[in-house]
């Protein structure tokens, strides 16, 4: 890895007094809460994660039919897991969604100026396959979503999926070496194989405001928009705010996007933070297929795994994609357990003097952007890089500027101090507003198994989330665990991660692909014994980067659990995603038939 070079380090002086600006900005914002200062999207609260995009479920008779692989959700994960069977041959793949359709996260996001912070042909999976080009450097949401339902239609995924249904249990049957699979439109259906991809990203949250369920007014949550309401599209003209004070608590990747175009329709805008984003340049602008050699077979796949190695802190001879992602990559590394430091002794010195001159430039251009001071000073970052996720936007601190706009900033009272019937209230002063939007993301890394929504029960009825909570998460490479035979689980545990998240879900899915080939090939059950598992689990411990003390100083936010701190363990490949995938393919090649158990027949 190289670190960018400083023309002029700072001295120890102003690394004390940045320091200690860090740690007091950090105190302002922490709450005794942690984690708990959310409420989940359940019970009274259970509206605000109702589909809004389709009407009354379409009636249909429950289903109790044998599928060979049942896929619990549709968003990336479950669509290119079930793309990469189809195309090994496997050909009864029933995908179930809780949504009116595929997506995922991108199905349930669809609030005006949503795009993706990750480069379109790099973000947007199987390009090469589908011949789809994009046009804009970053892709709008609807069309990462059309894609999404692209590679659906293309795979035939459709023709078995079940949308607007969640499953509510999944049982393994020894006797039938099946899984029995029900969900809430009253299916009791099996499956050989089972691929849990609930994703990260699933689980709206609310500020648990006290008095929030007191306001009068409207309120909904950015994941589930209501343009019955506001007017307009996600290209904008709210027409439905005209007259309307509107407010807005979040301001992080969401409410960098969304702000600016509330800002154009509504007659007053005030923006709750707590804490600010660092907002870089986005540089949005449309590129042509020869920009990105579209004409040359895997073009797409060569340039993702480009900016793969650069993020990761492998290195490339060319920088294909040069955006302020791979500008910024040596600082992700208190993030992505992946940087090579050979050869560097000082290392920390040097990462904190080019942390601090990342972040000052960001701090300089919300000076030069925003024309009030105060405004802008309230909106400047203190804190480091890799404190919280990076965001990127051109029109975000401009619309600071305009008159109708007014930023509230809470962290004096270390976030909103309470609600009323009809506004908000910081520092004592009540803020009336007609609608209050939430754009405070989703519960990270919460699913129905790792919450408990969906119970998962293997051999001898062991509870998944019973045995995890005993033993801590086992598993091998992060897909497949003893005593759950036929189990994939997709996610970022004791596997690898990145900024561009698709590309690892792709490479997730060839690997769960492949494993259900490989099963079905030697007749076998697919499970790792409990050895593979201590294997594993010792090479995720052995050389897990000690990070902890980083994100403990951090400002509070999703990455160190609200101020709590990110502790080590082994819960993520410590090589990072480059050697990772590398090491799955190796795998694949010479040692598969190591979690290929023989079938027990039970006598009953």
């Amino acid at each position: 890895m190289t670190l960018p070079h400083c023309d002029s380090p700072p001295t120890p002086q102003e690394t004390a007094a940045l320091r200690e600006r860090y740690r007091f900005e950090r105190e302002r914002r922490v709450r005794p809460e942690g984690p708990g200062q959310y409420r989940a999207t359940t019970a009274e609260f259970g509206y605000f994660a109702e589909d809004p995009y389709v009407g009354e479920a379409v009636e249909r008779e429950p289903l109790h039919d044998v599928v060979d692989v049942a896929i619990v959700g549709g968003g990336f994960g479950g669509i290119l897991a079930g793309a990469r069977l189809r195309r090994q041959g496997v050909a009864k793949v029933r995908v179930v969604e809780k949504g009116g359709d595929f997506g995922g996260t991108w199905y349930w996001n669809r609030y005006p100026g949503i795009h993706c912070d990750i480069e379109s042909h790099i973000y947007l999976p199987m390009l090469d396959e589908t011949g789809y080009v994009p046009e804009w450097k970053y892709a709008p949401g609807e069309e990462i979503r059309q894609h999404a339902v692209r590679i659906a239609e293309q795979s035939g995924l459709y023709e078995d999926a079940l949308f607007s249904t969640a499953v509510t249990s999944l049982t393994w049957d020894e006797s039938a070496h099946q899984w029995v699979v029900t969900t809430d439109r009253g299916d009791t259906f099996r499956a050989t194989y089972v691929i849990t991809a609930t994703g990260t990203l699933s689980e709206p949250k609310l500020p648990g405001i006290p008095g929030i369920e007191d306001y009068k007014g409207h309120t909904f949550h950015t994941s589930r928009w209501d343009y019955g309401y506001t007017g307009g599209s996600p290209e904008g003209g709210l027409t439905g705010l005209a007259g309307k004070r509107v407010g807005v608590v979040g301001t992080g990747a969401t409410g960098v996007q969304v702000i600016p175009m509330l800002a154009e329709d509504a007659e007053r805008l005030y923006v709750f933070q707590r804490t600010p984003s660092a907002v870089d340049v986005r540089g949005q602008r449309r590129m042509t297929p020869q920009e990105v050699d579209a004409e040359r077979p895997g073009w797409a796949a060569g340039r993702r795994e480009n900016f793969l190695r650069i993020v990761s802190g492998e290195g490339a001879e060319e920088d294909l994609v040069t955006d302020r992602w791979t500008e910024s990559a040596a600082l992700l590394e208190k993030l992505l357990p992946s940087f090579r430091r050979d050869g560097e002794p000082d290392f920390e010195a040097a990462y904190e003097a080019a942390d601090h001159a990342t972040m000052n430039q960001i701090r300089e251009r919300v000076a030069a952007e925003v024309a009030d001071p105060a405004t802008a000073a309230a909106l400047q970052p203190w804190y480091r890089y890799a404190c919280k996720r990076p965001t990127f936007s051109d029109k975000y601190l401009p619309a600071f500027n305009r008159d109708n706009v007014v930023l509230v900033d809470t962290a004096e009272t270390h976030g909103i101090e309470r609600m009323t019937e009809r506004g908000v209230v910081v520092g004592g002063v009540e803020y009336e507003v007609d609608c209050l939007v939430f754009a405070t993301g989703f519960s990270v890394g919460v699913s129905g198994v790792t919450s408990g929504k969906l119970p998962v029960a293997g051999r001898d009825g062991v509870q998944l989330l019973h045995a995890r909570a005993e033993r801590g998460p086992r598993t091998l490479h992060g897909f497949t665990s003893n005593g759950f035979p036929n189990l994939i689980q997709l996610g970022s545990l004791q596997n690898a991660s990145s900024v561009n998240f698709s590309h690892i879900l792709d490479e997730q899915a060839v690997h769960a692909a492949a494993l259900v080939v490989a099963a079905e090939e030697k007749g076998a059950v697919l499970e790792p014994t409990s050895e593979a598992e201590d294997a594993w689990i010792g090479v995720c411990a052995r050389d897990a980067p000690d990070h902890a003390w980083f994100h403990a100083e951090c400002t509070p936010g999703y990455y160190n659990r609200e101020g709590r701190g990110r502790p080590n363990g082994p819960t993520a490949y410590p090589h990072g995603a480059v050697a990772f995938h590398e090491l799955l393919r190796r795998w694949r090649e010479e040692s598969i038939d190591e979690v290929l158990q023989a079938k027990v027949q039970v006598k009953i």
